[in-house]
């Protein structure tokens, strides 16, 4: 058994039923000569364990209460020991004293029946009111108090208190009755422990914990200018940014109700009532919700306080993220070409309309943190797109397409699928795109910049790592981006070379992507000119096609000519090389198993094996040949292809004429020059130049 409990019992105290115990509060009065210094310290030090209380004594009581509200403990204050004297009827409310009613006070619509006398004893505002008001005769007088702050409701309260009858102090509910003490007066002046002291002395133990201090707030914006002035506004806030930055385990402040479950080793059992309960472990996003239901003037000061304290960006920007999904609908689902007639439409109740929508947004970029990362590319390009369909300012929406060139390769593909809402005739927005990527190789550009130079061979990354660099990555993103919005046939040329040529050369391992981009397009518009096509077509690197789509390329009757004789004659060159390499690995192992010159097999007759090393050779041989063989093989269906080209030996003429391979020049691979050395430049000049040295001779490729 509880000692508390017992020693509660011998002192008399009131002991409740169950049903008493499961009402919403519930009050416990000791008698104040029945405890001796000592045993009262105790009793409360053991009450404060387990729950938060306030005391009031009223001649030899102490009255300590206690209050449930969903689970979640929350301040409570009760003042005044008499009964309800306090009726309404409509639009007034009459004090049932006794005597008649000798001031009317008016407040909008409501209007209270009082008496001069409590209510000029503890207001200096509603004593000079009287006074001025009041004639001679002792006739009753009329006032107006349209500008007190909380209302008639907040006064009902005041009224109350001037008359000693019981009210409830809350975290509701303090702010505004605050305020109006503040506003009447009602200071230790016109008696000792007036509401204006009592409601100050309320709001401290309120500010103690995060769910009042939470309810407190919201409570300000219904007297924001009278809260401002009393700066109850600044103590929530840094009260609230205290509590988020600090560690949850080392405090005992009520967090937001998750699913908890009582455990007996961990329940104490205090008059019949359970006490405490087992919480799970809080994670770092326990606060999110509670502010998210803040106005946004406030959540902002409260987001700036607690960045000022040193919370982490990424916790930060996880805590903006969940507002702006709580407060703008177009954020909660994928935005499409309807968004834009959606939001034009009647907007509901719940919803904002689409000028406060605009102004939350633009706040919401602002409150994001700069650093790089910890802000998700899919959530920028979604506030990005919301921006769109509210007609947000250009410098928002440039704000956002730098944060997201900046990340672009954390991106994914449908995320810059960015439906158009202006008046270009393309289905997705390009341009954006474009200025994306334009801000991605400014921040690329100043990165290299700022590290030391090195040198990019063909095919290589940066790094000279295996792993994907940033570039590679858009690169990689920009070519899938391509051939997605490529069959749009109000896709331009130039601005599908501009997009492909914003990436540089290096950053592509393959031009695969890039080559079924422009295939995508080809077919998607095949009224383009042969000129067209060809300049095209430059944008790609054909030594830079894997087999796959050098098979590909070779048989597409959509590219030029020339650029299908461009892609066979480096395949067949890759081929050389490839049947050299081969060659020379043969040969290699001949010698290494025949060192005196003899190539005869040597006789094997049990009593010499043959060595695990020769064994390999062999059939590393065998596997060369074999390989050899198939090279050959795909050479010659390369050459019956190239063979299907040549219709007569006029046309063939005509051909290399139009396309300028009777001409002579340098040649692109110098003698004595490694297969390293045969790649082309990065630039699309020397490929076209590389294209020029190539003389076509029928059934055969040559290099001038």
């Amino acid at each position: 058994m509880n000692p508390t409990y017992e020693k509660m019992k011998e002192m008399r105290v009131k002991v409740l039923t169950p049903e008493e115990a499961n009402r919403n509060h519930f009050l416990i009065f000791l008698p104040f000569f029945a405890l001796d210094p000592l045993t009262y310290y105790f009793l409360l030090l053991s009450l404060s364990r387990t729950t938060s209380f306030t005391f009031e004594k009223d001649s030899s009581f102490i009255c300590l209460i206690f209050f449930h509200f969903e689970g979640k403990k929350m301040a409570f204050l009760r003042l005044g020991s008499k009964p309800e004297a306090f009726h309404r009827e409509g639009h007034s409310w009459i004090c049932t004293s006794g005597l008649p009613s000798d001031v009317s006070i008016n407040i909008g619509e409501i209007s209270f029946h009082l008496h001069k006398f409590p209510l000029l004893s503890r207001s200096g505002l509603l004593e000079k009111l009287i006074e001025e008001c009041s004639s001679g005769d002792g006739s009753s007088c009329s006032l107006r108090l349209n500008d007190i702050p909380g209302g008639a409701k907040a006064f009902e309260l005041v009224s109350k208190f001037c008359y000693g009858v019981k009210i409830e102090l809350t975290a509701q509910n303090v702010v505004s009755i605050r305020c109006a003490a503040e506003f009447l007066r009602m200071t230790n002046d016109y008696g000792d422990g007036n509401l204006a002291t009592q409601t100050e002395s309320f709001l401290n133990e309120v500010l103690r914990n995060w769910a009042d201090s939470i309810r407190a707030l919201e409570a300000c914006e219904e007297v924001l200018p009278y809260a401002e002035e009393l700066h109850i506004v600044s103590r929530c806030i840094d009260s609230l940014a205290m509590k988020a930055c600090a560690d949850p385990s080392l405090f005992s402040w009520p967090f937001p109700e998750r699913d908890t479950k009582q455990s007996p080793e961990n329940t104490g059992l205090w008059n019949g009532i359970s006490t405490a309960t087992k919480t799970q472990p809080t994670g770092e996003d326990w606060w999110y919700e509670d502010v998210s239901f803040l106005s946004l003037p406030l959540y902002k000061r409260l987001i700036l306080a607690i960045e000022a304290r040193g919370m982490r960006p990424e916790n930060i920007a996880a805590s903006v993220v969940h507002y702006a999904r709580r407060y703008l609908p177009l954020m909660n689902r994928q935005s499409s070409f309807d968004d834009a007639n959606r939001v034009n439409q009647g907007t509901n109740v719940s919803n904002p309309s689409e000028a406060d929508q605009r102004a939350l947004l633009e706040e919401i970029v602002g409150l994001l943190p700069n650093k790089k990362g910890v802000t998700s590319s899919k959530f920028l390009i979604r506030l990005l797109r919301t921006a769109m369909v509210l007609h947000g300012s250009p410098s928002c929406k440039e704000n956002l397409e730098k944060r997201v060139g900046a990340q672009l390769d954390q991106a994914s593909l449908i995320d810059l699928l960015i439906p158009n809402m202006g008046y270009s005739e393309t289905l997705y927005d390009i341009d954006c795109v474009q200025r994306i990527l334009d801000h991605f190789m400014l921040v690329e550009q100043a990165a290299a910049i700022a590290t030391p130079p090195c040198i990019v061979e063909e095919g290589k990354l940066m790094n000279g790592s295996d792993s994907l660099t940033p570039m590679t990555m858009v690169a990689s993103l920009l070519d899938g981006f391509l051939a997605e919005v490529a069959p749009d046939v109000n896709f331009k040329l130039p601005k599908f070379e501009a997009l492909a040529a914003t990436i540089p050369d290096y950053a592509r391992p393959l031009d695969d992507g890039l080559y079924h981009a422009i295939d995508v397009y080809l077919k998607a518009h095949p009224w383009i000119t042969d000129l067209e096509r060809e300049q095209l077509c430059r944008l790609m690197n054909c030594q830079k096609l894997s087999l796959e789509a050098s098979t590909h390329a070779a048989q597409n009757e959509r590219l030029p000519l020339r650029v299908i004789i461009q892609v066979l004659f480096f395949e067949q060159l890759r081929l050389r090389t490839s049947i050299s390499g081969w060659f020379f690995v043969s040969d290699n192992l001949e010698n290494t198993q025949n060192p005196s010159g003899n190539f005869g097999l040597l006789k094997n007759d049990g009593s010499h094996p043959i060595d695990t090393a020769q064994h390999r050779a062999i059939v590393g041989e065998d596997d060369v040949k074999h390989r050899v063989s198939e090279l050959e093989k795909d050479c010659l269906s390369m050459k019956e292809e190239l063979q299907k080209l040549v219709k007569t030996k006029r046309s063939w003429r005509n051909f290399t004429r139009r396309l300028g391979f009777n001409k002579k020049s340098h040649s692109c691979c110098p003698k004595g020059s490694k297969l390293s050395n045969l790649r082309a430049a990065p630039s699309s000049v020397n490929r076209q130049q590389n294209n020029e040295n190539i003389e076509v001779v029928p059934g055969t490729l040559k290099l001038n």
